[in-house]
């Protein structure tokens, strides 16, 4: 069977190099660029989410109609496509070639920038997996991750696979995270008074009773007194554990003839 073009792969904006559309909102809009356009999608998609995000929408916050928007960019995918980037823009990023650092500490800055992402940005992770990622912003930090793992001493055919258990945990962690609190604040709570309310639900009910009553030790001993504090040390605790793992298999590599 043909493929339809409604079935077809979405073709990444970063490799079709091709002149914006002309005619479809008259003249060039005076006072726009696509660097604002991105802008703007950006805190659209941080104020009100993916769901309610439209090209009609983001007109009426630009002060000017659909059509010229898409005097910029083509399609709504392209303009997510862009957004996506745009939120990796300004991450501070270690710098491998420094060998007075360690490769552990730069590996925990790059999971903390990554989580931070996911977190500021709710909508992203939907986005990470549906889109290329090979915008500029995201190369840099996909480049600097590998330079990173490198330093490890793993072989490379170990390379991969080190970075999908950091950054896929960072990825399933910082996503968790961020609709929580999106969550949270859409029901006009805190993140702690959230956490308290969905507790006592799950407290309530009878199903539930037994995997309650055998975590309580869990729970007590997990710390913190808010929710972030849980869940920094999670996070801290989670991260040592997967370079703690690292570090044994590069052990292991160096003993194996």
């Amino acid at each position: 069977m043909a493929e339809t073009a409604k079935d077809a792969p979405h073709r990444s904006v970063w490799l079709e190099g091709k002149a914006r559309r002309r005619g479809r909102g008259g003249g060039q809009p005076s006072g726009l660029d696509r660097t604002r356009i991105t802008q703007v999608t950006v805190r659209l998609l941080d104020a009100e989410g993916l769901a309610k995000f439209s090209m009609r929408r983001l007109a009426a916050e630009l002060n000017v109609t659909a059509m010229s928007v898409y005097w910029y960019v083509d399609t709504k995918d392209d303009l997510l496509e862009l957004a996506l980037d745009a939120a990796f823009e300004g991450l501070e990023l270690p710098d491998p070639a420094r060998h007075d650092e360690d490769w552990r500490d730069q590996l925990r800055a790059l999971a903390r920038a990554y989580r931070g992402l996911l977190v500021r940005h709710p909508w992203l992770s939907p986005l990470a997996g549906t889109f290329l990622n090979i915008g500029p912003n995201n190369l840099a930090f996909s480049r600097t991750v590998q330079q990173v793992i490198r330093r490890t001493g793993l072989p490379t055919h170990g390379l991969a696979a080190a970075i999908s258990s950091v950054f896929q945990f960072v990825y399933g962690f910082g996503t968790i995270e961020g609709h929580f609190i999106a969550r949270s604040t859409a029901v006009g709570l805190t993140p702690d008074e959230y956490f308290r309310e969905s507790l006592a639900t799950v407290t309530e009910a009878p199903q539930a009773a037994d995997v309650i009553r055998e975590s309580e030790d869990i729970m007590a001993a997990r710390g913190g007194d808010t929710v972030e504090e849980m869940w920094e040390r999670d996070f801290a605790y989670a991260l040592d554990l997967l370079i703690a793992g690292i570090e044994a298999m590069t052990q292991r590599s160096r003993q194996t003839p």
